[in-house]
């Protein structure tokens, strides 16, 4: 059954401006509805959450997710915003890892580096959709053996469900006939003020871990797990973004990457019940509480943005106007042994699940 997002959506995203044929196959935009008035826009071409709308403080509704109003500029410009990725997300160095003592050579997307995926990673990819209710629609995917380099033929499946409590939930499902590493999440770049003109500096995060894996200059993991102790990645209490920045602006880390843009090692044993992680605009009123099963959290302030790309009402995309909060494992991690691992053998069944979980404070 395929449900498609009518013109009565609080939106105002128009379903026709969605229709295109990517690799030959159809693209269309979803909608998904709670009894609390949320709506969730998501299209099958990359998965991608196109818009989603929650309550403010005043009960208005905002739409707290950057992208498009149509399908044609997400294809202009290979971009993340809202999307899948897979299959692996985050970076891979020099685009080489062993695996059972075979060297994988996989596509070089990120100069001599690999990130998402690849080129013909999933953010590129029509999914099939089938909407179960109102609330709930499934996507999916089968990724060839050879995809971007990676072996093994990849059946995944993702579910999103809008629950009447408010909270996005997106359970990740792979399976593979062929020994090959898999890392999904989804890049969705939130600005909870509702206001893409507005950056995200003064919204005040949560992150639960005391360490994190510092990178190198081409935004590479060491290999090393630090303690954010006394450090500008410290937000085992929650602080304001621009604080935590102006903490200390000369530090490698920050300068890097122009921000913050790392892995956060979770200290929640993969519980779905602890909060992982949050994120307060205190211009709506609005709180995002992250819950996962994965063990790490990728946060990025929106770096690269540089106002070349207009989204939704025309309004350009700004440096630190959204903030991404990605439930994974650590980014190079096929390359770094010792570290959570995200080999998928034939016969497994990769699950994963990231909850975006809406209220007022």
């Amino acid at each position: 059954m395929q449900k498609i997002l009518d013109s009565k959506a609080k939106s105002d995203l128009k379903s026709a401006n969605f229709k295109a044929l990517v690799n030959g196959d159809s693209t269309h935009l979803y909608v998904l509805r709670n009894t609390k008035g949320m709506e969730v826009s998501i299209t099958n071409y990359g998965g991608r959450i196109v818009s989603l709308l929650a309550p403010d403080k005043n009960g208005k509704l905002l739409d707290v997710v950057l992208g498009f109003d149509n399908i044609q500029d997400y294809l202009a410009k290979p971009n993340s915003f809202g999307a899948i990725m897979g299959r692996v997300t985050n970076r891979i160095a020099n685009g080489t890892f062993l695996l059972n003592g075979d060297t994988i050579k996989i596509d070089k997307n990120n100069g001599q580096h690999a990130i998402h995926g690849g080129s013909k990673g999933w953010r590129q990819q029509v999914f099939r959709g089938s909407q179960l209710s109102d609330s709930v629609l499934v996507l999916s995917y089968l990724s060839p053996d050879g995809e971007s380099g990676f072996p093994g033929n990849v059946k995944v499946k993702v579910r999103y469900t809008l629950t009447n409590e408010n909270a996005l939930i997106i359970n990740y499902e792979a399976e593979t006939d062929k020994s090959t590493v898999i890392n999904l999440t989804n890049h969705s770049f939130f600005n909870l003020s509702g206001n893409p003109q507005k950056t995200v500096l003064d919204d005040i995060l949560f992150v639960r871990a005391k360490h994190f894996t510092p990178v190198d200059s081409n935004a590479i993991p060491t290999g090393e797990i630090r303690s954010v102790s006394n450090t500008p990645f410290d937000f085992t209490v929650p602080t304001s973004i621009r604080s935590a920045i102006n903490r200390d602006s000369t530090h490698k880390q920050l300068v890097f990457v122009s921000g913050l843009d790392h892995n956060w090692i979770l200290d929640t044993d993969g519980n779905l019940e602890i909060p992982a992680a949050s994120v307060y605009s205190p211009t709506s009123g609005i709180k995002l509480t992250v819950f996962t099963n994965e063990p790490g959290l990728q946060v990025y302030t929106g770096n690269t943005l540089d106002k070349t790309q207009k989204g939704k009402d025309n309004i350009p995309f700004q440096k630190y106007g959204a903030i991404c909060l990605e439930t994974q494992h650590f980014p190079d991690t096929p390359n770094q042994p010792t570290w959570p691992s995200v080999t998928l053998n034939p016969g497994e069944q990769y699950k994963s699940t990231c909850i975006y979980q809406f209220s007022i404070e």
